[in-house]
């Protein structure tokens, strides 16, 4: 009975319109008042507080600034030109550097609706104009930006080690290597799935330098957006609530501004109007509509190549060396997952301070207010996550549920199942962090009395959850994607079927196979 009272009010409270936060705490707030009347809520500062004062919880903010300060200097577009030169030329060359963009900028980010806000308003536009449908273009880049929660370093995985601490040793470190992966057999699985989605027309995606624009034009898919336009606070804080209004919000000003990709097509070439022909087929003598030339001749345009590749590699170096600065970090054991959360803050500062020059000093307390109003909203989800969670513990529901499980059954792959379901729908309506506070409690202890270690439960649910964030009805990433493709999202819904098998197929293997998630962190050692 207390269960479905916890379960129930909180459901209601979803199906009212309140936005997640505030319908956990209510709920543990009704359930606590109905079994001990009104003097025990002096209990719920003493649970929501410790909850968040977690010294583990400290990386949060510190990745959070980290992917704030990279929307401000613009390194997602320096790692989306750099993919483009080595990718965009072959056939589905373009969705190839959609996904491997995401899977980097993911590495920088460890959000999904932020790693959407950062390459969609550069790829979305492009997508579009190389041949492919907005509803298919939108559910790409939303797709793909999944790999921010699996892809370390995770947010997601912070909050799992800390819930799941109370049943078993699992460390953050552990965690990210484990993801490595998982994240590169998802991005396999959206490129597989890239390649049945239909296209309106055939194009060659030979990139083309803009004369003209914001200093930001510079880049050979260049956009129109100023050096804060597409930050990734707003998606941040959206992915604490599931309110249509508070995620449309912030996926329209996510996408302001990312109207000015143009990519040479092929057919505005002198020697060749195919639609379908090799990219290098638009090389001589080609000219875009605005004027724009293109060197002549099959050396020229190789050697031209090969000097735009050296110089976008020069300019992504240092976009490039973060994940390896964080990762590498944690690994040689120089620093801890929270240390290494500030050391990539303070890089991407020196970064746009004194390399790109992007990010001035007078957006310094922009920036570091969008971080800390984004870190306040994660942090009070955590507390009243956890307030829910004290209920479930206290009240014995997660050992009843347990019970009751594993009373009908302890076949492993048949509970694997039973949850890989549950967690799928629940990813569709609740945002990773809340969701582990709900079902770890419950879920964990059974899992592992059926023998699944610890680190492919943290793995398994982080990808299923992340699935949810393309999942409608309420997937963030949807919402964020078709603000910035100025795209209803009932038509987005239609073209994320491709995606979202795809992705189910990926979490199957990642479910069944342990040593998927195992592999990496067992060959370098770390417990």
């Amino acid at each position: 009975m207390i269960a479905l009272l916890l379960f129930g009010s909180f459901f209601l409270f979803l199906g009212l319109g309140i936005p997640v936060a505030f319908a956990l705490g209510l709920s543990a707030v009704t359930v606590l008042i109905t079994t001990d009347g009104l003097q025990v809520l002096d209990v719920v500062p003493s649970v929501m507080f410790p909850s968040m004062s977690s010294g583990t919880l400290l990386a949060i903010p510190f990745f959070v600034l980290a992917g704030i300060v990279m929307q401000y200097t613009g390194i997602s577009q320096r790692l989306v030109d750099l993919a483009f030169l080595v990718f965009g030329r072959f056939s589905h060359g373009l969705a190839a550097v959609t996904i491997i963009s995401a899977f980097f900028f993911s590495a920088i980010s460890g959000s999904g609706p932020a790693t959407v806000a950062a390459i969609g308003a550069i790829l979305i536009p492009a997508l579009i104009r190389n041949g492919y449908q907005k509803k298919h273009a939108v559910s790409l880049v939303a797709a793909s930006g999944s790999m921010g929660i699996v892809v370390p370093p995770s947010i997601a995985f912070i909050i799992f080690a800390v819930v799941a601490s109370e049943f078993g040793s699992i460390s953050i470190t552990r965690l990210f290597i484990a993801g490595i992966v998982p994240g590169v057999i998802m991005a396999v699985a959206f490129f597989i799935a890239a390649l049945f989605v239909p296209r309106v027309r055939e194009l060659a995606g030979l990139p083309v330098k803009s004369g003209q624009g914001t200093k930001r034009n510079t880049g050979l898919l260049a956009t129109g957006t100023a050096p804060g336009a597409t930050n990734g606070a707003e998606a941040v804080v959206s992915s604490t609530s599931t309110a249509g209004s508070s995620t449309g919000s912030s996926s329209t000003a996510a996408g302001n501004g990312a109207t000015k990709t143009r990519l040479l097509k092929a057919g505005t070439a002198g020697t060749s109007s195919s639609t379908n022909g090799p990219a290098t087929s638009a090389g001589a003598g080609a000219t875009t509509g605005d004027g724009t030339g293109i060197k002549s001749g099959t050396g020229a345009h190789a050697e031209d190549s090969f000097g735009e590749f050296l110089a976008a590699l020069v300019k992504a170096i240092p976009g490039l060396l973060i994940p390896v600065i964080i990762l590498g970090g944690i690994y040689g054991g120089i620093f801890t997952p929270t240390e290494a959360g500030a050391v990539a803050s303070v890089f991407a500062l020196l970064v746009g301070l004194f390399v790109y020059r992007e990010l001035k000093l007078p957006d310094l307390p922009k920036v570091f207010l969008e971080s800390g109003v984004s870190t306040a909203v994660i942090m009070f989800i955590v507390g009243v996550a956890s307030l829910f969670s004290y209920v479930i513990t206290v009240e014995g529901i997660a050992d009843t549920v347990s019970a009751a499980v594993l009373g009908v059954t302890d076949n492993k792959f048949l509970i694997l199942a039973v949850i890989t379901i549950i967690l799928l729908i629940v990813g569709a309506f609740v945002d990773a962090i809340s969701a582990f506070y709900l079902f770890i409690p419950i879920l964990v202890p059974i899992l592992l009395e059926v023998g699944v270690d610890m680190t492919t439960i943290g793995v398994f649910m982080t990808v299923n959850l992340a699935i949810g964030l393309f999942t409608p009805p309420v997937g963030l990433n949807l919402y964020v994607g078709a603000g910035i493709g100025k795209v209803r999202l009932e038509e987005v819904v239609r073209g994320v079927m491709p995606f979202l098998i795809c992705a189910i197929i990926a979490l199957l293997l990642i479910t069944y196979i342990p040593a998927i998630s195992n592999w990496l962190p067992d060959l370098l050692g770390v417990g």
